[in-house]
């Protein structure tokens, strides 16, 4: 039975949608989706190498779950068959879109694995490694406490071998609580935050198996500047660079260990570009470190526009020459030098314009920060399609898989400790901040995307003695070249870092410094936020997407070129190259604490369906055709809708030298040219004035020539059509669309990777109608389940601007997977339901769980609202015969309207 009170409730919720590219959606019913690439990730740190005696096993499948207190819930016989079964990464809980203003569960969960340890693992060391808890937390392993952490950003390390128990069943049990607490940063309640923490653990779990003589775990080992593999770097130039080498190596067994370390350096096409090794000895039971380094003649060194990167490979081999561990490291070869006036340098020369970019926080529609590997590496490779350049971690360290992604696309990072606006005087405090600080570059030192960090803590009046103590740890734990830290200009302390950030003025100098040190570089860390004040929120450039064609223009011109003064894209390009750079807040919408509504300044939504300003952003990256995993070339975009309700003004993004747009298939055509040597944004909105007219559109279709009413703009280099966009109004809403949005990646078969599939109305011809308020059920067949259903609006989903996304989750059988759509109210004039299939491929790494808990796991939820079963294949093909019948019928209609209505 129909719950109408639901009805209602969804009816007052506004959700966001999807624009597409081209004006049409790329794919269509009965569609299946390519997936082309495969990005790899690391874990624990590391790449696994093969023979080396170092295993990977996911951990992220089938635990029972719990919200809310459960005494001796750690103990091994405690009864949890109750609870619900859950993957990793888990965010508590599913939410709405609009999740904003406290409405997240917050206090205690716990967590309960079942597993019995494969017998190949005995005699080995285990390590049970976390990305990620949130909160404070504390791991049981077969009801012994191992640890207890507290921070909601960085590893978890415990060393489970002694405590596991072979050919039996055996425990981990994990409580976590995200509560308020002001003992541990952030440390602010999250109703006077502006973001939401979430719950949960949150990232991925692997456990990590080797011998007893193995390379060590900087996140555990808790040595200054040691600890595991540390990669740096000197002396870097076109001709040679210097790869400087410490590995920290541990001896768990009882007897003295002698042997070598091994490194193999590859290019990226696989041929080895050096070698070398080195003796190494080891007592029992304890740990030494062997520094080395390799010279490298005619490096490629890594770049934002080729991001080239190198495997080192690493073994530990004994005085037989047997491989006791080892593993791989993808590292760039890069310096990056501040040097004040004279601005960012890169590889030893000077880096070409400013460093364009945005701040981005962690967490998607429906599950919060709890998103799998696939959909971080899609989010870099967005942002990297627009030309972006550095990406500012907004607040705290972000997932492993985002920096591999970071590294892979050429994206510079900010990596910034968790904090905003709070400070503690109690001591723990500053010690528990002073830690994060230490294992944020303990866990990203070897990463080449690393452009700068921001040790001190986000818009908060610390003492003065922090901020120095911040930028020495910093040193302290990489004393090597081509490390620089970064903090407020207006910030106590601020004299202790080489890198300021504070906004360009608008007449060529550093705002408020006009007595720059020489030696000073400056950076805007935020730009593009206008609020009318900071309780209301109100700003030019929050735009939630589903408001439509006038505010997301407003937005991408308050973002490029706003007519009042204002840090802008143009604004940063006419700085000395004293001021290097900026990063957007926002790249994408996302979930707040203290503000009710979420906050809508993002390029894209929080499904990552982009804006107006997406496209704004994609006309500034250089027009040069490149082989590269992200979009690069020329690139033309039409903001017009081409509705009743659309202005007469055209406005286009473009990086071509010259645009030509025509209203109508024979209609006049008008060309802009881009200004040559102008200071400012590469390419500025293009607006083409009074070009567009509803009512010549209404002429042609009463003459049954709607195929003739367009717009196409044509981007031009040397004198040549080089990217070409058309726009055409969408009709009487017929179909339904399906497409997948993956970026083309797998969806790996791991019981926890996702993507978003889109659904969209749409007429005849496949254009969008973006004036549209269905709503959509969603169902699917064989091996993925929908995320999310009525209770939080994702299923059935309204549709806004045209589409309504979802959220498909994988199972941990890899095979097809049928997604259906159709209309919420079926009716024979309503659209004809879509199918999409696509195909999950099975997982990188094995995992391991209990196949009886695995059972248990969801295979669907229930809506209780409209999903039902879905249509045969005989109900879809009756459903488009009777849609033919249709258009036959209202030919009839629309020619008796004609007789009797208005002709002209």
């Amino acid at each position: 039975m129909i719950n109408f009170g639901k009805i209602l409730l969804l009816l007052c919720i506004f959700l966001l949608g999807h624009a597409d590219v081209q004006g049409k959606a790329t794919g269509c019913a009965g569609g299946t989706a390519s997936i082309t690439y495969k990005p790899k990730f690391s874990t624990a740190g590391f790449f696994k190498l093969p023979d080396s005696g170092r295993e990977v096993f996911s951990m992220n499948p089938a635990w029972r779950f719990h919200k809310g207190n459960a005494a001796e819930a750690e103990t091994v016989n405690f009864d949890d068959s109750g609870w619900t079964v859950v993957s990793l990464p888990n965010g508590i809980e599913y939410l709405p879109t609009e999740a904003s203003g406290c409405v997240n569960y917050q206090g205690e969960v716990w967590y309960r694995k079942h597993f019995t340890p494969a017998d190949t693992l005995r005699g080995k060391k285990l390590f049970l490694h976390f990305e990620a808890i949130m909160g404070k937390s504390r791991i049981f392993v077969n009801g012994q406490l191992m640890t207890e952490h507290f921070g909601g950003y960085l590893p978890v390390v415990v060393d489970m071998t002694d405590a596991l128990k072979w050919g039996e069943d055996n425990v981990i049990a994990v409580w976590a609580d995200n509560s308020n607490d002001p003992a541990y940063p952030p440390g602010k309640a999250q109703e006077v935050l502006d973001f939401t923490y979430f719950g949960g653990i949150y990232r991925d779990c692997w456990l990590i198996a080797h011998n007893p003589v193995f390379i060590t775990d900087p996140n555990f080992e808790d040595e200054v500047a040691g600890g595991g593999l540390f990669v740096a770097y000197d002396k870097v130039s076109e001709t040679s660079a210097e790869v400087l080498l410490k590995v920290h190596v541990r001896n768990d067994s009882r007897k003295d260990f002698t042997g070598m370390v091994e490194y193999e350096l590859l290019q990226p096409d696989g041929r080895q570009a050096a070698s070398m090794t080195n003796k190494i000895r080891v007592r029992a039971g304890k740990a030494t470190a062997s520094h080395d380094k390799i010279l490298i003649t005619d490096p490629a060194l890594w770049s934002p526009e080729n991001p080239v990167l190198y495997h080192l490979n690493i073994r530990i081999s004994d005085r037989k020459g047997n491989v006791v561990d080892g593993y791989c490291r993808r590292i760039g070869i890069r310096s990056v030098e501040f040097k004040g006036k004279e601005g960012f340098w890169l590889n030893g020369k000077p880096y070409e314009a400013p460093l364009i970019g945005a701040n981005r926080h962690q967490d998607f529609a429906v599950v919060g920060n709890a998103v799998p590997n696939s959909i971080h590496w899609r989010d870099a490779k967005k942002l990297r399609d627009t030309g972006m350049k550095v990406i500012r971690n907004a607040h705290c360290p972000q997932d492993p898989a985002f920096m591999d992604a970071c590294d892979e696309l050429g994206l510079f990072v900010i990596v910034n400790t968790p904090g905003w606006q709070f400070w503690n005087d109690a001591p723990e405090f500053a010690q528990r901040v002073y830690s994060d600080i230490r294992n944020l570059v303990r866990r990203d030192r070897n990463h080449a995307c690393v452009w700068l960090w921001e040790p001190v803590l986000n818009e908060t009046w610390y003492p003065e003695d922090f901020a120095k103590k911040a930028a020495d740890i910093v040193t302290q734990e990489y004393p090597y070249p081509y490390c620089y830290s970064g903090c407020d200009r207006g910030a106590r302390g601020h004299e202790h870092f080489p890198v300021l950030f504070t906004h360009p003025s608008f007449d060529g100098k550093v705002w408020h410094v006009e007595d720059a040190a020489p030696g000073i570089a400056y950076f805007t860390r935020e730009w593009g936020d206008n609020v009318d004040d900071w309780g209301s929120h109100n700003s030019p450039s929050r735009v939630a997407r589903n408001w439509g064609e006038q505010p997301m223009l407003v937005q991408a011109r308050h973002y490029a070129n706003p007519r009042y003064a204002y840090t802008s894209y143009d604004a940063l390009y006419r700085t000395p190259r004293q001021h290097v750079g900026g990063c957007l807040w926002h790249s994408f919408d996302h979930q707040r604490g203290y503000h009710p509504d979420p906050f809508y300044g993002g390029l894209m939504d929080v499904f990552r369906q982009p804006k107006y300003a997406y496209y704004m952003f994609k006309a500034q990256r250089s027009p040069k055709k490149q082989n590269r995993l992200f979009e690069t070339g020329p690139m033309v975009y039409i903001a017009h809708e081409m509705t009743p309700f659309s202005g007469k003004d055209v406005t286009v993004y473009s990086n071509c030298e010259k645009v030509r747009l025509t209203f109508l298939k024979n209609g006049k055509s008008f060309t802009y040219t881009q200004p040559t040597a102008v200071q400012g944004m590469p390419s500025p909105i293009i607006t083409f004035h009074d070009i567009y007219d509803f009512m010549e559109d209404k002429a042609l279709a009463r003459k049954q020539r709607q195929s003739e009413v367009l717009l196409r703009a044509e981007g031009l280099i040397d004198g040549k059509v080089v990217a070409t966009h058309e726009r055409f109004p969408a009709r009487r809403p017929e179909k339904l669309l399906l497409w997948v949005d993956n970026e083309n990646v797998d969806l790996k078969a791991d019981g926890s990777d996702f993507v978003t599939v889109v659904a969209a109305v749409a007429d005849r011809n496949g254009t969008i109608k973006r004036l549209n308020n269905y709503y959509v059920k969603f169902h699917v067949e064989g091996e993925g389940r929908i995320l999310g259903d009525v209770s939080v609006l994702a299923n059935p989903a309204p549709i806004k601007w045209g589409t309504a996304p979802v959220l498909i989750q994988s199972t941990l059988k890899p095979g097809k997977i049928k997604v259906s759509a159709s209309v919420l109210f079926a009716g024979s004039q309503m659209p004809v339901s879509a199918v999409l299939e696509l195909e999950s491929v099975a997982a990188e790494h094995p995992s391991v769980y209990s196949e009886k808990e695995a059972a248990l796991i969801p295979a669907s939820f229930t809506t209780g609202l409209g999903e039902g079963i879905a249509k045969s294949d005989a109900e879809l093909k009756q459903e488009q015969l009777q849609k033919e019948l249709n258009v036959r019928r209202l030919k009839e209609v629309e020619k008796q309207q004609e007789d009797f209505g208005e002709k002209k």
